[in-house]
């Protein structure tokens, strides 16, 4: 048995998928250039710096002072080039020069004034005791790094989308699924009753069974039907706490479906073994019942084609007690077994698409038990494990 595609799957790229990885490509684009922005601007600084140290050393080391002098100039000269603004004021607070001014602006004018103000708001000015104060602003670079912050935040909010899209097409693809796999355990539910009655019919036709015999199986498989559509109404609601006598529960389930199984050709034998000796539990007949007869149809389903049998077994441990079902068909594949419970997942035409999903939720979520696959040197074994109620009373299956 090798898992089946999900209905809902599909071949190739999707329009979301798409879009996801469009984004993806576009955050790595953005942090690519973020990344190659700032590289430029570090290397420039470090070559410019270098110059600088150069040509300090270049003029403390030539004796004449006409050396030194120009060397000066040349630092002033490259720091202008950096285009930071500056503004030198005498001791007074009067401007005697400027550099890479926004605009134009003359020196004691008011709105040269008002400019030193604002450089003075950036960066707190520097005095110097033989040029004034100096009163600078914000070098070039930092438009660069908002530029640079704009393509992080773009980034950021690419790599946001395209998690949020994925999110969306998960959860868009698992609701998918679990309605497919709802309308195929619906089916599933419906196909053996239904499939019965058909039977009935024909051997009411041939008159090879008495009449009242194929009666009490008719009213058998319209009990059953009757049975499936509650348990439909009763998913989602909180489950009832009767006492539930499983060893009786286990014999009926058993007694349904052995009329109903292949006798011939490729039989097919049910057995329960009842080892408990206080078989009941506090619990929801109806839907204990749909959680046994989805592991034995289970079993059914892999020993389609064969002979066989199918085992149910009750046992007793210290705080719970243990339904077994055991089945010698073909077993579980490997690769199935970690998402054996996940809605959706079939190995088989009309088999496990939501039985064991809803099979698990039952035992787990409704009441507090345990249902497993445990190790088995052949087929399959599926064991639910349901806390003890620690009372008496009758069983209300």
């Amino acid at each position: 048995m090798a898992p089946r595609e999900s209905e809902t799957g599909r071949l190739g790229l999707t329009a979301s998928a798409r879009i996801v990885w469009a984004l993806v490509v576009l955050s790595a684009v953005l942090t690519l250039v973020f990344a190659g922005l700032v590289a430029r601007h570090l290397t420039t600084d470090a070559r410019r710096s270098s110059q600088f140290y150069a040509r300090v050393f270049a003029g403390l080391a030539d004796p004449s002072e006409a050396g030194a002098t120009s060397a000066l100039f040349d630092i002033a000269r490259d720091i202008r080039a950096q285009g930071i603004p500056i503004v030198v004021t005498n001791p007074v607070g009067f401007p005697t020069d400027t550099a890479n001014l926004p605009r134009p602006m003359a020196l004691g004018s008011p709105e040269l004034a008002a400019f030193v103000a604002r450089l003075d708001r950036i960066n707190a000015p520097v005095t110097e005791r033989t040029v004034g104060t100096i009163h600078f602003g914000a070098p070039p670079v930092r438009g660069l790094l908002r530029v640079v912050f704009a393509l992080e935040l773009a980034s950021l909010v690419a790599v946001l989308g395209a998690g949020m899209i994925a999110m969306r097409a998960t959860l868009r693809a698992a609701r998918d699924r679990v309605f497919v796999a709802m309308a195929r355990e619906s089916a599933h539910q419906l196909g053996t009753p239904l499939t019965s009655l058909a039977g009935w019919v024909e051997q009411l036709r041939s008159g090879t069974m008495p009449p009242a015999e194929i009666a009490e199986h008719l009213a058998d498989d319209y009990a059953r039907l009757e049975r499936v559509s509650r348990r439909f109404e009763r998913i989602g609601q909180p489950a009832r706490r009767d006492a539930v006598d499983m060893a009786a529960l286990a014999e009926k389930v058993a007694g349904y479906f052995r009329p109903r199984l292949p006798k011939l050709a490729n039989p097919i034998l049910v057995s329960v073994n009842v080892e408990s000796r206080a078989p009941l539990v506090q619990g929801d007949a109806l839907m204990l019942e749909w959680a046994l007869e989805v592991l034995v149809k289970n079993g059914v389903d892999a020993l389609k084609g064969r002979a066989g049998s199918i085992a149910i077994a009750l046992t007793d441990e210290p705080d719970a007690l243990v339904l077994r079902v055991e089945d010698d068909g073909p077993g579980v594949p490997a690769e199935v077994r970690t998402q054996l419970f996940e809605p959706g997942l079939s190995t088989k035409t009309g088999g496990w698409g939501l039985g064991l999903a809803l099979a698990k939720r039952i035992v787990e979520d409704n009441h507090g038990g345990r249902l497993v696959l445990e190790p088995s040197e052949a087929g399959a074994k599926f064991a639910i494990r349901l806390p003890r109620d620690g009372g008496e009373g009758e069983a209300s299956a």
